[in-house]
């Protein structure tokens, strides 16, 4: 995970800010920058290979997201993590994801439910490969079953709930894997339910897959 990022001189200041965005938001959902590790620009900048200013502008975009939390005169820290904090983060997501899935069956139109079949393929068939991909497309599938709700706002909170809700996922996931959970089944049910434009099938069977991977999840926060 100790990829070097080394600027291209071409590159401009928010190009190489982007990626090292993206990749300290990488080691922080992943665990691998741990839940209140001190951030230190220093350390950040030669783990990188970049200059100090796209590090400490990445940490400040990073508050926004929740995941970085600034100190007063002090300098950056990882979001905590706890119990209250993944209860909440997963009963919005439940009830947002809710109201953006009712809207996109209300809107169903034939090109986006190819587009969600399309999305369901491409995570299943990356199931079989690298873990990173399956998760990027993973993301993509969940955020395709409700893309179709045409409120940009409220696509945002999910987006941004789905990636509070990943990390502990990841933290979890360290300790240990789930058992006798089959993963696919549920998404093809979920799947079969929208394409059915069955929203009262479709929102239960999507809130008990969160919720069951909750329970899972809750059982490893300390």
């Amino acid at each position: 995970m100790n990829k070097h990022l080394g600027p291209d001189k071409n590159a401009s200041d928010n190009s190489v800010t982007q990626l090292v965005y993206d990749k300290l938001r990488e080691l922080i959902l992943t665990g691998e920058l741990a839940p209140g590790e001190k951030l230190k620009i220093n350390v950040l900048r030669e783990k990188l290979s970049v200059g100090a200013s796209p590090v400490r502008e990445a940490l400040s975009l990073l508050t926004s997201d929740q995941l970085v939390v600034r100190l007063d005169q002090r300098g950056f820290r990882a979001a905590e993590t706890s119990r209250e904090n993944f209860q909440e983060i997963l009963t919005l997501r439940c009830e947002l994801e809710s109201m953006a899935l009712r809207q996109s069956l209300n809107n169903m139109s034939e090109d986006w439910a190819e587009q969600l079949l399309l999305k369901h393929h491409r995570m299943t068939r990356a199931s079989l490969g690298p873990h990173n991909i399956f998760e990027e497309l993973h993301k993509t599938f969940h955020m395709g079953l409700i893309d179709n709700c045409r409120s940009p706002l409220l696509m945002g909170f999910c987006s941004q709930l789905y990636d509070l809700n990943i990390r502990y996922r990841y933290i979890a996931a360290r300790t240990s894997g789930y058992e006798g959970r089959k993963i696919g089944d549920e998404h093809q049910q979920i799947l079969n339910a929208v394409l059915a434009n069955d929203f009262e099938t479709a929102n239960q069977l999507l809130v008990s897959h969160y919720q069951t991977t909750g329970a899972y999840v809750a059982k490893h926060i300390h």
